[in-house]
């Protein structure tokens, strides 16, 4: 284990509107208030996104097992932010449902909001952290 100690920095409260990308918006307000570290909570409804819900077996690097859904859900979620060479990395686990139907996973590619997703944001201040590709797991993978 390696770690490092920081202090919670600024933090944000976000709306992300109806039809607005999620995952795009949330890059975007990063990028924009130069937050390198954090981590952040989310909640609210998404009509469509594409997610990573484990892998295949348990070998490395690991294949993916895509699933992707278009009938709006509600979503409740957890990740960070770290930056690699260019731009933030958002890795966001989130569970989302709707009636009995459950899904767990990592949110990736486009992710379009339906009616709103609350998030808050906590900036991560006093470490020097990042995303690089691990040659070993074969992921983008945190560097302290």
């Amino acid at each position: 284990m390696k770690y490092k100690q920081g202090a919670i920095g600024r933090v944000f409260v976000a709306k992300i509107e109806h039809g607005e990308d999620l995952l795009a918006e949330l890059k975007s307000l990063a990028v924009k208030e130069n937050i390198r570290s954090a981590w952040m909570f989310i909640i609210g409804a998404v009509k469509s996104a594409s997610l990573v819900t484990g892998p295949r077996d348990c070998s490395v690097p690991p294949e993916p097992v895509w699933r992707r859904f278009t009938d709006g859900r509600e979503i409740l979620g957890a990740g960070t932010v770290f930056w690699d060479e260019t731009e933030p990395v958002l890795h966001i686990h989130s569970a989302v449902g709707k009636g009995d139907l459950s899904l767990t996973g990592c949110l990736r590619e486009q992710t379009e909001t339906y009616l709103v997703v609350e998030a808050v944001i906590l900036e991560i201040s006093g470490i020097d952290a990042s995303r690089a590709l691990d040659p070993v797991l074969g992921v983008k993978a945190l560097m302290l």
